[in-house]
């Protein structure tokens, strides 16, 4: 039986549950403890999901068993956690985006490199089913060369307000639609076609205030600090061009949510936010699409970054959703606003490894 991994979680808001959830699928990770500035809150999350112990932030960094802090806080104190833990001496696995400027994301990546840990950052919806048949298809020549590709982020539901129980960050620095939903699509682009070379961006607050429509928030109305509605194109570096629309503003379209354009064909894909879904492909000379049958599991949740950052511990090899991979998606993100703002194309100077694809028949709970 493989050695378990002790973690911690910081942060017991909307997203805690999924992860407590998706964690227990890998039998190398163990819930140890979890955290948060609302301790109130935290004991009750604990207590409905069975996590054993709850603590400070302070003691639970201090606990020499806890080996990956799992850091869930807003996205403004995504660096500012990551870096305590960091400093304790823990390896950190974040959720999106890593940070909120391109200087605390090569900060945490810097101090990590310092203290020998190493730094891992959802997205890892691209290890889930649809989006590693995608990367099989596209790695076995299925449409060929990749020439270009699409990529488009929907209102859901003309923005958060009218569905989410805490709708105002959305709207705060750090957030927006490209930086909260934007890491999903671009890190679907950069595991399918490589890291980006350059971007090319328009961005504008359409609103300057969103009213709440949900059933928490009814008739509030929440001031906006960013763009809501992100648009633009990225050259990659093996060649590929890609458009890209990100928005809070569409009340409904029936544009793709990614497609990858080859010299062979066109592979289709559904929402790059869920571990599972759909795929499509039509060759070159085809008539019809034809859905292609998953090559890997659907049953993964979020959590496999967390299991895929402990086995790499474990074995030496690279993890996956690495903070190299997340801050490179993080500077290509910055960059939409820059070439807004100045009127200029931004090269991208970051580079990321590509992650390894996972392996064909890995059962439930498995990784490799």
């Amino acid at each position: 039986m493989e050695t378990k991994v002790k973690i911690g979680i910081i942060g017991t808001g909307d997203i805690f549950q999924a992860y407590v959830k998706g964690c227990r699928v890998f039998d190398v990770l163990d819930i140890a403890a979890c955290a948060d500035i609302d301790r109130r809150k935290a004991e009750a999350k604990a207590e409905e999901f069975g996590v054993p112990r709850v603590c400070s932030v302070e003691d639970l960094l201090a606990d020499p068993e806890i080996q990956i802090a799992v850091n869930l806080t807003v996205p403004k104190a995504h660096a500012e956690v990551s870096l305590a833990a960091i400093s304790a001496g823990k390896h950190v696995y974040s959720e999106k985006p890593l940070a909120v400027t391109r200087r605390d994301g090569q900060q945490v990546l810097a101090a990590a490199q310092e203290k020998g840990v190493r730094v891992g950052c959802a997205p890892d919806t691209f290890l889930g089913g649809a989006q590693q048949t995608c990367r099989k298809l596209i790695d076995d020549g299925w449409i060929g060369q990749p020439v270009a590709a699409v990529a488009f982020l929907p209102g859901h539901g003309h923005g958060p307000e009218s569905w989410h129980p805490n709708p105002d960050f959305f709207y705060q620095v750090g957030a927006g639609p490209m930086l909260d939903v934007g890491p999903y699509y671009i890190t679907a682009l950069v595991h399918l076609l490589g890291p980006v070379q350059r971007v090319t961006g328009l961005a504008r607050i359409s609103f300057p205030e969103r009213i709440a429509t949900s059933q928490w928030h009814r008739g509030r109305r929440i001031a906006v600090e960013v763009p809501t509605h992100v648009t633009g194109a990225l050259e990659f570096v093996s060649g590929p061009l890609a458009t890209v629309i990100t928005s809070f503003d569409i009340w409904a379209a029936r544009l793709p949510y990614i497609e990858v354009y080859g010299s062979e064909g066109t592979l289709s894909a559904t929402d790059p936010t869920a571990f599972r879904g759909s795929v499509w492909i039509r060759r070159a000379g085809g008539d019809e699409w034809s859905e292609v049958p998953l090559t890997h599991s659907t049953e993964v949740e979020r959590g496999i970054g967390v299991a895929d950052l402990a086995h790499a511990i474990a074995s030496g090899r690279p993890h996956r959703a690495s903070g190299e991979l997340a801050y490179h998606v993080l500077d290509v993100m910055q960059a939409f606003g820059e070439s807004s703002d100045t009127g200029k194309h931004i090269e991208i100077t970051s580079r990321c490894p590509g992650p390894v694809p996972l392996p064909l028949g890995l059962m439930e709970g498995e990784l490799d």
